[in-house]
């Protein structure tokens, strides 16, 4: 290749690399969270929530959602069929409600409708089918058992920001007996449980898809259902709800219950109890650590840190810690300098909340080191007699309540 065409290839590949790539990182999921009724009866309107969520890894920065009904829907006049929802970032998503009308001539059945969304004007239209039940009269599930919300379980019970946890819901049939007569017509009072979806909001995230088709729960009967949630790390302290829907035997028989879920940043707290100051050398620190979270923390370790001091033990591991528990540890401090000066001292605590492991950093504390060198050979001999016991003793540990006397 000569000369010239070594330049015009060069050229060719700058002007390449030049060129904005216009596939997005953005990934969108479009999702049915609730329809109602549910099911669909034939002849009336429903009305249909549908979750628009980007669970790629950048953000969508124009997303449009066009709504496409199919027989036996028809989307109410009033309803628009293209949205456009603006910016999307990741792991966030929106919900959408539209009201659509169930022809009086449709079947009972699983009927589906079509939902096409892009991430921006120039990215192509994706298109995902969804399916809703239609039901009327004797083709639903006509049974009398009532289902009862009897436990939630959170765990851990209070989140962190950024913590992942569960919750576990018990759904139970509270029927006493295996029929009952209503108007002179006898029917059995088994619980049917279609699905059941717990809802992501922006602080929550839900990972877990909706269970389906769960089945059929006798008079008495209960069972347990699961889902994986994680705090986002920006969240702020307070109650959060989540939305728990769960669709029952029939559109009379269905449930929506709102889910309180706590989230508290607080955690261990480091308060020192005797003079921050080495004397020629030597010193016993001594610090209250407290658990000022809302839930139980466990493998709490506390590990001090000075430069050019060593300390015994080198980390003290507590283990577990109630709320407003308090313990109080103590470390052995020697230093071979011979100088008066202040270090900045850094008591790093890990614990788990859950599954969560976490760290925190105690800075802003200052070590003072005293050297009294006219008693300089006593002092050494002092150093000497104390090393010995210190690498002997162990450290004294007592564990006490906060409010105790």
């Amino acid at each position: 290749m000569n000369l010239f065409g070594s330049l015009l290839l060069v050229a060719l590949i700058f002007a390449m690399s030049m060129i904005p790539v216009s596939a997005s990182g953005a990934a969108l999921r479009a999702d049915i969270v609730k329809s109602d009724p549910n099911p669909a009866q034939i002849g009336q309107y429903v009305n249909v929530w549908i979750k628009i969520e980007n669970i790629g890894g950048t953000r969508a920065q124009d997303v449009s959602v066009k709504f496409i009904p199919s027989y036996p829907f028809s989307l109410d006049a009033g309803d628009d069929a293209l949205r456009n929802i603006g910016i999307l970032s990741p792991d966030r998503h929106t919900s959408l409600e539209y009201h659509l009308y169930v022809d009086e001539n449709a079947r009972p059945g699983t009927r589906s409708i079509k939902v096409q969304y892009q991430d921006d004007e120039s990215t192509s239209w994706k298109e995902k089918t969804l399916d809703i039940w239609v039901g009327a009269g004797s083709d639903t599930f006509d049974s009398r058992g009532t289902i009862q919300l009897e436990q939630i379980k959170t765990e851990p019970e209070v989140l962190r920001p950024g913590d992942e946890g569960t919750v576990t819901f018990t759904l139970k049939n509270t029927a006493t007996q295996y029929s009952i007569t209503i108007d002179g017509e006898e029917y059995d009072t088994n619980a049917r449980v279609r699905s059941a979806t717990l809802v992501s909001i922006d602080d929550i995230e839900v990972s877990n898809d909706p269970y389906h088709d769960i089945g059929i729960l006798g008079p008495g009967d209960a069972l347990n259902l699961t889902y994986n949630i994680k705090v986002d790390d920006t969240a702020r302290d307070g109650t959060k709800h989540l939305e728990f829907i769960v669709a029952g035997s029939s559109y009379t028989y269905n449930y929506d219950w709102n889910i309180p879920i706590k989230v508290d940043s607080a955690g261990i707290k480091v308060i020192p109890t005797k003079p921050m100051t080495l004397g020629n050398g030597v010193a016993t620190l001594e610090f209250d650590i407290v658990n000022t979270h809302p839930s139980t923390l466990t493998s709490v370790s506390i590990k001090p840190q000075v430069e050019g001091v060593e300390f015994s033990p080198m980390e003290y591991f507590i283990g577990s810690m109630d709320h407003d528990e308090l313990f109080t540890v103590e470390f052995d401090a020697i230093t071979e300098s011979n100088d008066s000066t202040t270090k900045n001292l850094t008591l790093i605590a890990q614990y788990r909340n859950g599954v969560n492991q976490h760290e925190t950093s105690i800075d802003g504390l200052s070590l003072e080191i005293i050297s009294d060198n006219s008693k300089s050979g006593s002092g050494l001999a002092g150093i000497g007699i104390l090393f010995a016991i210190f690498t002997i003793s162990g450290i004294v540990i007592y564990r006490r309540k906060k409010h105790q006397h």
